[in-house]
């Protein structure tokens, strides 16, 4: 990356790491537009959770085209914007079919999203922003969401290795990784200044970051 600030950052993550909360605070500190998932609109989510078996392809094929949409006002919005925060990058929708489709649904399921994929841009930077199992469960169960009551430790540590897996291989734009197992951007603005400082530095290829007040980082593993 050159020392021009991007312009496309998205924030990624399994369910509850806290994606949406870090990019509001990026958004206002940096002054940038903002981009939210409208992920409780799907009318197939709440069946999901409780028969994912059952609902995974009809979940995943509205999670993917409202994603593609929604990546289409983006680019819309490109014209007028110096800089975007999202809390979601287009390619998480294949990261979640390959832990919820069957094999001649994700077959389909491919055919769509190669399609889909050639209009839409990639992100300038992306911050992966890992927890573990029982710390994402923790926040989940702590913003007590009625549509989350179905999510178990077993779906999350399946999450947990798709996404590791997926940023193991990553290389489409530079890639800050943040454990978040130990901060708190939203109670602690310390944890928050640091990341804001990483974030302006230049970036090539994966960056492994440890946070202020977490020490014990370890690598990504596949």
């Amino acid at each position: 990356m050159s020392n021009e600030q991007p312009h496309h950052i998205a924030i990624e993550g399994v369910i509850g790491v806290g994606k949406t909360s870090l990019a509001r605070l990026l958004a206002e500190r940096l002054e940038a537009g903002l981009l939210l998932e409208e992920a409780a609109d799907n009318p197939f989510l709440a069946d999901f959770y409780r028969d994912r078996k059952r609902f995974a392809f009809p979940t995943q094929i509205f999670f993917l085209l409202s994603r593609y949409q929604h990546q289409q006002r983006l680019v819309e919005r490109d014209l007028f914007v110096r800089q975007v925060i999202s809390d979601y990058m287009f390619e998480k929708d294949v990261i979640f079919a390959s832990v919820n489709l069957a094999e001649r649904e994700m077959a389909l399921y491919h055919k769509m999203a190669e399609v889909l994929k050639r209009d839409v841009a990639t992100p300038d930077f992306v911050l992966y922003l890992q927890a573990s199992t029982p710390v994402m469960m923790g926040r989940i169960r702590k913003r007590n969401r009625s549509i989350e009551k179905g999510i178990d430790a077993n779906y999350i540590d399946s999450l947990n290795e798709a996404y590791n897996s997926f940023f193991f291989h990553y290389n489409d734009a530079p890639l800050l990784v943040v454990n978040t197992d130990k901060i708190d951007f939203v109670a602690h603005p310390k944890h928050l200044d640091d990341l804001v400082e990483q974030i302006k530095k230049p970036h090539t290829g994966t960056v492994y970051y440890s946070p202020a007040g977490d020490l014990d980082m370890g690598p990504l593993k596949e």
